[in-house]
């Protein structure tokens, strides 16, 4: 079975992870496994290379979404290689796909994706997801709740992110030393960090800096790893008069920095699974998480982690203060539980399921 995986943009994320993840282990199962991408996406094409074969389809302009080479590569790609499944990893991929469809002779299967609880208008909904012959969704929450709004409830379809639980993992004493030595990190703080590139706006971003603002003490620090966070988020620190603040921007060894910390801090407004979480909790850190999405379902507040509601600043402050002063033997028993959670999210258990998908379709 050809497998072609179609990715939009060049920034690294959830959805990029999720499809690497998913497309390297089809690919070991003995699937034919390929992308489609931008052609500026160097670090995702790096992340591949003798992995998984790709195509070039997008350019990075303005007018990447009107240009007519952008859609007459992707047809091109796609008829030229008799693929049998399309995954559109996002909804903008599955924009591209949807205007190239009608104009291939051989229609492969669709395969959409909902990653969050953001709504779908009418015209997106009939027009778009109607193409797809399955839609996975990420998390029983947004599953239950296009469920409730008979969002093609028969091609839906539950599989959760999974996670690389032999790159995440809890680190020693020793290594976390040795590992805030080598990203220059101070060794006598409380490490505070978040992953996620740099939106506000769905990220909550500034909602984490100004709750740190309001805690933030000299045996203390906030770190925040993704795209411009070493640049825009920066700025804002500052702007608020945050000194122990630092932003590394964009890196792929993610799993070492979190070893490095103490806690994880999530300000999301919208999310599916949140994989950034998940691989926060599988690392040992202790980690406070707005409660949206497909959270609820694993993180229990005050069992394995911590519950606030989006965009309250001063419930976010107060959790990251009660978590400086947890008593050692309740930070252990939070830890532990939430290591445990986390293998219930294994790659195997994901990739199970994506070929019983498969199976389906064939």
């Amino acid at each position: 079975m050809k497998i072609l995986s179609v990715l939009d943009a060049v920034g690294w994320g959830g959805t990029k992870e999720q499809a690497y993840i998913t497309a390297v282990g089809l690919k070991n199962l003995g699937f034919d496994v390929s992308f489609a991408l931008s052609f500026d996406f160097e670090a995702f094409k790096e992340k591949i290379k003798d992995k998984v074969p790709y195509y070039e389809f997008e350019k990075e302009t303005p007018f990447k979404r009107i240009s007519f080479f952008t859609y007459k590569r992707l047809y091109d790609i796609i008829s030229k290689n008799n693929f049998d499944v399309i995954f559109a990893n996002s909804p903008k991929a599955l924009d591209y796909v949807r205007v190239v469809y009608p104009f291939l002779s051989k229609k492969p299967k669709i395969v959409g994706f909902k990653r969050s609880g953001r709504k779908s208008n009418t015209l997106s909904k009939y027009f778009k997801y109607s193409i797809a012959d399955k839609i996975v969704v990420v998390s029983k929450k947004v599953y239950e709740e296009l469920l409730e709004e008979d969002f093609f409830r028969d091609k839906l379809r539950l599989i959760q992110s999974g996670i690389d639980l032999s790159r995440f993992k809890r680190a020693s004493d020793d290594e976390k030393i040795a590992l805030r030595k080598k990203y220059n990190l101070p060794l006598d703080k409380h490490i505070f960090v978040n992953v996620a590139n740099y939106n506000p706006e769905i990220k909550g971003h500034i909602d984490i800096l100004k709750a740190y603002k309001q805690i933030e003490k000299d045996n203390t620090m906030l770190l925040f790893v993704g795209l411009l966070t070493d640049k825009d988020a920066m700025k804002e620190a500052s702007s608020f008069g945050i000194k122990h603040f630092l932003g590394l921007g964009y890196k792929e060894d993610v799993e070492y920095i979190l070893r490095a910390c103490d806690s994880f801090v999530l300000g999301s407004r919208l999310e599916g699974i949140a994989g950034a979480l998940l691989q926060a909790m599988a690392s040992g850190l202790v980690c406070i998480s707005t409660n949206v999405g497909g959270i609820s379902e694993y993180m229990k507040d005050g069992i394995n982690g911590f519950l606030i509601p989006p965009k309250d600043i001063n419930a976010m402050a107060n959790i990251m203060e009660k978590v400086l002063n947890l008593d050692s033997n309740v930070r252990e028993h939070i830890i532990q539980n939430a290591i445990a959670t986390s293998k219930e999210y294994s790659i195997e258990n994901m990739l199970s399921k994506y070929v019983k998908l498969l199976e389906e379709l064939y």
